[in-house]
């Protein structure tokens, strides 16, 4: 396992991190809660540190799995969580809708009393806006000011140790200046959508938290699944799965599937095959390129796939050359025509 700096942090993270969200929510198929615990543990001993969770995340379920988890090593860990969603005041909405935010001092307080109690810890490590929008952000804005003068507040009395934002939920351009936003005027991580087929965040995000030192946080590195190497046109989401919410027709999904596989098409015999790498390695390795990106944070749903990207730091490394290869493709989108990689993300 390969550990990284959080800049802008004093925390150190696992390269590899662990998105609870796979494991806490039916959104990628673990319905069954014992296997979302061996999971997290396995994790755990493989050398994950850092376990990315939210307090919306099966409206706070997802917490308290991870307590019965991973409790009994708590400061041997990392614990990322997320705030801002109403939990208590408006119940979950169908088909992975947004609930109303709160970003209130009192709120703020409320949602870190609660998720405390579920993580079974006196403390949360990186505690995360969770899906802002720029005026909960922008300096200048007293719905900001007072949020993050409340943030710095509660890390002076000990009950978080850093905070930052995790962008989303879908990608959107308006992203970029949240990124930017969160970097520049608030000096704290962002946590951002960013993986070899869509990069629209990262390289205007990337260039920033480099120049600032500031780190960033890539979540969906594996593009949905396009990029873990199991995906065919024949491939049929559970019901539940998120990609059923943004794919919202059979023609939307197949046209989808159909242009990341040919991407993927061009990348296996010049990236993975005889090469070393799997290629669910090769995109965690290129999401991990910057010295800034401290973590990065697969769907995790098997064991198979758990040991698959753990081992990544063990194969093959991503040369610069090939680094420099993928993105020559990428900027001619492959060859290809049309662009519709970007519909189905968390």
């Amino acid at each position: 396992m390969e550990y990284r700096k959080l800049h802008g942090t004093d925390l150190d993270v696992s390269a590899l991190g662990f998105g609870v969200w796979t494991v806490g929510t039916t959104w990628w198929g673990v319905k069954d809660e014992a296997v979302g615990e061996r999971l997290l543990r396995e994790a755990f001993e493989l050398g994950v540190t850092f376990f990315d969770n939210g307090d919306t995340y099966a409206s706070g379920r997802a917490e308290a799995l991870q307590r019965r988890a991973l409790g009994d090593v708590r400061d041997q860990i990392v614990i990322g969580s997320k705030f801002g969603y109403d939990i208590y005041t408006h119940p979950e909405r169908p088909g992975q809708q947004e609930r109303p935010h709160d970003w209130s001092p009192l709120y703020l307080r409320k949602a870190l009393e609660g998720s405390l109690k579920r993580l079974g810890t006196d403390r949360i490590d990186y505690y995360q806006l969770h899906n802002p929008r720029l005026d909960a952000i922008q300096q200048g804005s007293a719905l900001a000011d007072d949020l993050w003068a409340e943030l710095e507040q509660l890390k002076n009395e000990g009950l978080i140790r850093a905070y930052g934002t995790a962008l989303g939920p879908a990608l959107n351009e308006r992203q970029i200046e949240e990124g930017v936003a969160t970097i520049k005027e608030r000096r704290a991580p962002t946590q951002i959508i960013y993986n070899l087929l869509e990069q629209v965040l990262g390289e205007q995000i990337l260039p920033v938290a480099e120049a600032e030192q500031i780190s960033v946080v890539a979540r969906v590195p594996h593009a949905s699944g396009l990029l873990e190497g199991y995906m065919t046109l024949d491939t049929q989401f559970e019901p539940g799965d998120h990609r059923n919410w943004r794919l919202t027709t059979n023609q939307k999904r197949k046209a989808w599937m159909e242009d990341g596989l040919k991407k993927v098409e061009q990348l296996t015999p010049r990236f993975v095959e005889g090469q070393g790498r799997t290629l669910g390695q090769l995109a965690l390795q290129f999401a991990l390129h910057s010295p800034m990106m401290a973590s990065v944070l697969p769907n995790i749903y098997s064991a198979e796939g758990l040991r698959e990207y753990a081992a990544a730091f063990e194969a093959a490394p991503l040369t610069e050359g090939e680094y420099s290869e993928i993105q020559a493709l990428y900027a001619d989108n492959f060859g290809l025509s049309t662009n519709l990689i970007g519909e189905v993300v968390k």
